[in-house]
């Protein structure tokens, strides 16, 4: 099969044919449909996330159709279409058993030391980016990486629920403790700060400000819920909003692109019992500085792992607010592709050009 492979930063991807083990025990071989490009791919070809030496296959937005099940797969057959979820868990340590899934640290979706490789070029082992793998034309996954979805949902709108929409919906409904009629204000516009916009609206926010660089995403923003939008190059951002809550702040701040700048801007922006949510990730080493006299009393600085997200309920509940017309993911595919044009994508990406290319497989 064909996959893009990345093999050192700051290089572009290239396709080649690779090789895909069969399902083991538990396991499930999924034929690609469609793969988003997410910023956590770009990291790593940007040299901001350490990749290893070894090769690997990236892509982790992806839904598809099941191909063939190993033994012990109980939850999907052939012909039944799924969304894949980085958030892969065991379900048996303290963190699954208290409800908090997405922080599973047991690799347990993955094969162990010594098993046959999932991926494989002639030979040499190739890297699983998340245990998935989706800029592929198969992934081979385990079950407990997978939820089934409706067949009548679009698969390239279901692969965004696979990662940012279930992260930014999810910091909002989930994370932050946000409740109806506060104020939020939203630091970056990419994919994923739309979809903490569009998680903000839901959950009744009265008022949404969208801070980005880019025109065309505060546009975007705008068409997602924000109520205001600021020009993110500009140096009062922190005043701007301020003016629009009458020096109050906001309740809510949620930094949704991982840059040290915003994260102080997003924690100096809250108001008084406010709280900021660190969506974004930053690159490896990065330092978040702020004094303490920005901080208003009682205010609460926090990271959100994945829109502190139970998949397997999580995303069939977004697929439904989609489906009732309460979340908007067809105009936040911006564009779509062919696996050859992965790199495009990236570059789209950087350039603020979209909110989300989706890689087609079909």
């Amino acid at each position: 099969m064909q996959a893009a492979i990345f093999r050192h930063a700051h290089e572009p991807l290239s396709i080649e044919s690779i090789s895909i083990d069969k399902p083991k025990d538990k396991e499930v071989l999924v034929r690609t449909v469609a793969s988003g490009v997410c910023h956590s791919d770009l990291h790593f070809i940007d040299g901001d996330l350490a990749a290893g030496k070894r090769a690997m296959v990236l892509g982790h937005e992806a839904a598809g159709v099941v191909e063939q099940v190993g033994n012990g797969v109980s939850l999907v057959k052939p012909g039944d279409h799924v969304v894949a979820c980085l958030s892969g868990f065991c379900g048996s340590c303290n963190l699954c058993l208290s409800g908090h899934p997405n922080l599973c640290e047991a690799r347990y979706v993955a094969r162990g030391r010594g098993a046959e490789p999932r991926l494989n070029q002639q030979g040499e082992k190739l890297v699983q980016f998340a245990d998935i793998a989706g800029f592929a034309e198969q992934m081979l996954l385990h079950e407990n990486s997978i939820v089934k979805i409706d067949r009548e949902i679009p698969l390239d709108r279901a692969a965004l629920v696979g990662c940012g929409v279930l992260t930014g919906v999810g910091a909002a409904l989930r994370t932050s403790g946000l409740q109806a009629g506060q104020t939020v204000a939203v630091f970056g516009c990419g994919g994923v700060g739309l979809s903490v916009i569009q998680g903000a609206r839901i959950a009744g926010a009265s008022r949404i400000i969208a801070i980005d660089q880019f025109a065309g995403k505060l546009e975007m923003a705008k068409e997602s819920g924000a109520t205001d939008c600021i020009d993110g190059t500009e140096d009062n951002a922190v005043e701007q909003i301020r003016e629009l809550t009458k020096g109050a702040g906001v309740d809510h701040a949620f930094e949704a692109v991982g840059l040290p700048k915003l994260i102080r801007q997003a924690v100096e922006s809250l108001a008084t019992h406010g709280t900021a949510t660190i969506v974004g990730v930053p690159p490896d080493g990065a330092l978040i500085e702020f004094p303490f006299s920005a901080l208003r009393p009682e205010c609460k600085v926090q990271t959100s792992r994945m829109g502190s997200n139970r998949f397997r309920t999580d995303i069939p509940l977004y697929l439904e607010f989609y489906r009732q017309g309460r979340l908007k993911l067809d105009d936040m595919v911006s564009r779509r592709g062919r696996l050859e044009d992965v790199n495009e994508a990236f570059r789209a990406m950087k350039a603020g050009e979209v909110a989300r290319s989706v890689l087609m497989f079909d």
